[in-house]
């Protein structure tokens, strides 16, 4: 009876396996405009089949991906197969590996699936992933193989364990580009709906008044861990999901995407602790935790298990706090998490106060960090103080492969350094102060090993996600050095990445957020020898991070108006500024320059501009240099240079035409409490001004000044 049941249970494993036979998987992306409602306000957003986020694909190890992909919208697009390694020309960043899918144009993907996995995919065009265009890819193993999931008793393998695939994303209500245009003029309405200002009342409020003053003595702006005040923290296109049919007992698989713009998550159960079992998509050995953060784009397989009847809840929890998106698994009673305190941001300051030097970079503090073991934004988590508050929390260090993931040792390597850099007062992300439009191609060649030494010198974290290849994460783990697409790397870590080069062709290496990424932090890998792309176009990929980007403000008071519009992309700035009087008396004036920001951080602004005013009077005044003053009546050409003092202060020294100097120190801004914003300035014309803005909205502020040429006025600002 036993011989019979075996050779049973081996034909219909044998039948199985014939019906599962490799295959191609057909898939048709219909890519359209539609409208969402997450806050009570209708938006414009991008739906795939209808729906947000997309569709997903699944597939099995062995199968060929046939897909179509239609753009129905009124502009180009594209999709990019995150982690899958697929043939270059299917890569999908226009202009790089793969041409824009024209509006009203089908697009055709077809490629072998060559590894198992969670992943994912979305729009590599302008700012289209913020708007809805991912969705999720799930791979299972090669028949007859097993997952990490899967169990086997006596020789023949159970019933797979339940899965469920869990993609996070974030979502605002603003257009993409009016975000990424805000953060480049260092606005903080975000800090303030977020209520993460550090402002001067909070910092005397709290006792940081010499942490806020040290800070901004090192031209330092308020921190915050993540840039946007998002709307809405989704899962699987909704802020709460519930899966009902998960049972007490059950183990269930969560497939965990990241899928959002720019929002880290800390994900928790109610249930008990998570079992790690992969990260992009690759297997590690299992690995308990009771939270973890997964970064922009990375993703992770964790095994949990119902404990009882009732509904457990599985939270991820924005990294700042601000929200939350919520999974509950089984039917009954809710078992809910507590939501996480509010970050303590002076204390993050204070921090970055110590190590912090005057010219904006880190010092030498003489520690060797990597592989997120030592977190040093952890002085902000109020539940880091007590030791059983947070439990167990994953780190790289933890993941261990299954199987060796040594490159070939005979193989020659290539050693590349590189520093990842920033500049939040004027939101430019780099590597080695090189934005991807000022560097050239980086040369690597097939057959070689690819050493990346990556360190982070900036205040924020950044997922270095490189197409088209897995790395090994040097952590500790020797021959068994985890594989992974995406690396999240700390403030002032450093991690070593390997890679055996066995691609062709041309293969971004990028910051992942996406605002980041846009603003220029990435590299190009080229492989020698490889044949020219006719659908390459390298100057729109350079367009990116050249982006021009416009700003207004203007005041209307009882007094006049006054106020500026500016034109900046990455190293150039156009600003004009006027004041008019509403009497002759009070006159106008306006002044224009053009200038390049030079420097590490950008602190120097040499310029060229023109001034003219005029105002109705007859007295003669010499200025604080002994010549005659021209300011009430000139139209000169000027020369000159900006430099950002500590404190924030901008000191302007120029020359005219005719030989007059200026000398002028002004700032904008300083914020007294959460709203209210103080600016002053004063010149060697013996000219000064000193005033006040209360911000009512994004585009609205209460304002009051008084200008030694047009006196005391109140009224309104708009902001553009």
């Amino acid at each position: 009876m036993k011989k019979v049941c075996t050779g049973l249970l081996a034909c219909v494993a044998g039948l199985s396996s014939f019906c599962q036979m490799p295959k191609t998987v057909v898939y048709h992306l219909y890519i359209t405009d539609t409208m969402v409602n997450y806050t009570g306000r209708r938006r414009m957003a991008i739906a795939v089949n209808g729906s947000l986020p997309g569709p997903t694909l699944s597939f099995t190890e062995g199968d060929t991906a046939l897909i179509y992909i239609h753009n129905e919208m009124m502009m180009a697009t594209s999709i990019h197969w995150h982690g899958l390694i697929v043939p270059n020309r299917y890569d999908g960043v226009s202009y790089l590996t793969s041409p824009p899918i024209a509006p009203m144009q089908t697009y055709v993907a077809k490629f072998p699936i060559v590894q198992s996995g969670t992943y994912w995919y979305h729009s590599h065009t302008m700012l289209q992933e913020q708007t809805g265009l991912y969705g999720a890819i799930v791979i299972q193993p090669r028949r007859g193989g097993r997952s990490d999931a899967d169990s086997a008793a006596g020789g023949v393998r159970a019933s797979p364990m339940k899965e469920y695939t869990v993609l996070l994303s974030d979502w605002t209500d603003e257009r993409p580009y009016e975000v990424e245009r805000s953060l480049h003029y260092a606005t903080d309405w975000y800090a303030i709906r977020k209520g993460s200002t550090q402002d001067y009342a909070r910092a005397i409020r709290q006792g940081y008044f010499k942490t806020k003053l040290g800070n901004e003595w090192k031209r330092m702006l308020p921190m915050d861990v993540s840039d946007i005040a998002y709307d809405r923290f989704l899962v699987n296109g909704r802020s709460e999901e519930v899966e009902p049919r998960f049972q007490a007992g059950d183990k269930v698989r969560l497939r965990i995407i990241n899928g959002s713009s720019s929002t880290y998550f800390w994900l928790r159960y109610a249930g008990g602790k998570m079992a790690v079992v992969a990260s992009d998509g690759k297997d590690v050995e299992p690995v308990e935790v009771d939270r973890m953060i997964v970064g922009v784009s990375e993703t992770y397989d964790v095994v949990v298990t119902i404990p009882a009847a009732g509904s457990y809840e599985f939270q991820a929890e924005a990294e700042d706090r601000t929200g939350s998106a919520s999974l509950w698994l089984g039917a009954g009673g809710r078992r809910k998490l507590k939501p996480l305190p509010p970050l303590n941001y002076f204390e993050g300051m204070k921090m970055m106060d110590g190590m912090m030097n005057m010219n904006g970079g880190m010092k030498d503090m003489g520690m060797s960090m990597s592989d997120q073991v030592m977190d040093m934004n952890t002085v902000m988590y109020p539940e880091a103080a007590d030791s059983s508050g947070a439990g167990v929390t994953l780190n790289y260090g933890m993941l261990r492969s299954k199987v060796p993931t040594t490159p070939p040792n005979d193989a020659p390597t290539e050693v590349l350094h590189f520093n990842l850099t920033g500049n939040m007062n004027r939101y430019v992300w780099s590597i080695n102060n090189k934005t991807v439009s000022e560097t050239d191609r980086i040369l690597i060649k097939r057959g070689e090993n690819v050493r990346i030494i990556l360190y982070n010198g900036t205040m924020m974290r950044h997922p270095m996600h490189l197409h088209g290849h897995f790395f090994r994460v040097l952590n500790g783990q020797g021959d068994y050095a985890p594989l992974k697409n995406v690396v999240d790397i700390l403030p002032m870590e450093t991690d070593t990445l390997e890679f055996a080069a066995t691609e062709s062709g041309d293969w971004f290496f990028h910051c992942h957020i996406l605002y980041h990424m846009m603003s220029g932090m990435g590299r190009i890998f080229h492989y020698a020898g490889s044949p020219p792309d006719s659908s390459q176009d390298l100057s729109k990929i350079y367009a990116d991070d050249r982006k021009i980007r416009p700003m207004a403000r203007a005041g209307f008071e009882s007094n006049g108006s006054d106020g500026e519009v500016m034109l900046a992309n990455t190293r150039y700035r156009f600003q004009t500024e006027w004041r008019l009087g509403t009497t002759g008396e009070k006159g106008y004036e306006s002044e224009s320059h053009f200038g390049r920001y030079l420097g590490k951080m950008q602190y120097w602004l040499p310029y060229v501009g023109w001034d003219f005013r005029y105002r109705r009077t007859g007295e003669k005044e010499k200025n604080l240099f002994g010549q005659t003053d021209t300011k009430d009546h000139r139209n000169v050409f000027c020369a000159g240079i900006q430099y950002t003092l500590p404190l924030l202060l901008t000191v302007d020294g120029r020359v005219d035409m005719k030989g007059n100097l200026r000398l002028q120190l002004g700032r904008e801004d300083i914020a007294v409490t959460s709203r209210l914003r103080f600016s002053f300035m004063v010149n060697t014309d013996k000219e000064y001004m000193a005033g006040f803005r209360y911000v009512l909205t994004k585009y609205i502020g209460l304002s009051t000044h008084y200008d030694s040429d047009m006196g005391f006025g109140a009224g309104f600002t708009l902001n553009y």
